[in-house]
């Protein structure tokens, strides 16, 4: 039997992933560019308040924390809550909705400084999908994973948002097989792909990987391309 040892002095891939593995379910470390994206505007108790409750939602899951453990965070009365948001519903919903924002815009931008050619276009759309992910994990995580939380008004504002990011990738797409750029048989079904890809980032990646942000994006971007043929 070849000990663990052995297997990745053979193989150095392998020591990347278990690296990889061993973050799967791992708490994650603040970000080094703010857990919360500039475009945020919250600022005092408020912004601490929503930085709280990310890392709360984002590690045990929206249900699990209640208002007297995000308020006691802050040192304040379970009370103050009301004082800044609605509802711990709506403090969910405005997180949601920052991330949800702040991706389809990256997309826009990325978009905006492409090339004419589709495989430019779907090169640039999917570093920044990646990026936004890598770059902001505890928001993007929230985003995914508590969509299901949120009242259905909250919920259907937060979907037209994703549906805009989504087109952005449909629209690259459609018009790359009008121009036999791409041959993917169904453009809905690469969408899919390629956006589960991008957001499985936030679940794993993390510095001590052994690949940056920027390498990461550009490999996927690689893969995005080489999905659509």
């Amino acid at each position: 039997m070849i000990s663990e040892s052995a297997a990745t002095a053979v193989d150095p891939q392998i020591s990347r992933l278990a690296r990889v593995t061993a973050r799967a379910g791992a708490p994650l470390p603040p970000a080094e560019t703010g857990l919360l994206p500039a475009r945020s505007q919250a600022a005092g108790t408020l912004r601490r308040l929503h930085e709280v409750a990310l890392v709360q939602f984002g590690e045990r899951g929206f249900h699990a924390v209640s208002v007297r453990e995000l308020t006691g965070e802050l040192g304040l009365q379970a009370s103050s809550l009301y004082a800044h948001v609605a509802s711990k519903q709506d403090l969910l919903a405005d997180l949601i909705r920052l991330g949800h924002e702040e991706h389809r815009d990256q997309l826009r931008l990325a978009l905006l400084e492409a090339g004419s050619e589709p495989a430019e276009q779907i090169a640039a759309l999917t570093r920044a999908h990646v990026r936004v992910h890598a770059t902001y994990p505890l928001l993007t995580r929230v985003c995914n994973r508590e969509l299901g939380s949120l009242r259905e008004d909250q919920r259907g504002d937060v979907l037209a948002i994703r549906l805009d990011s989504e087109r952005l990738f449909l629209d690259v797409i459609e018009r790359g097989q009008r121009l036999g750029a791409f041959h993917a048989l169904d453009a809905m079904l690469a969408v899919a792909a390629i956006g589960a890809m991008g957001i499985r980032v936030a679940e794993w990646w993390h510095p001590d990987v052994g690949v940056g942000i920027e390498e990461l994006a550009e490999t996927y971007a690689e893969f995005a391309v080489k999905i659509l043929g």
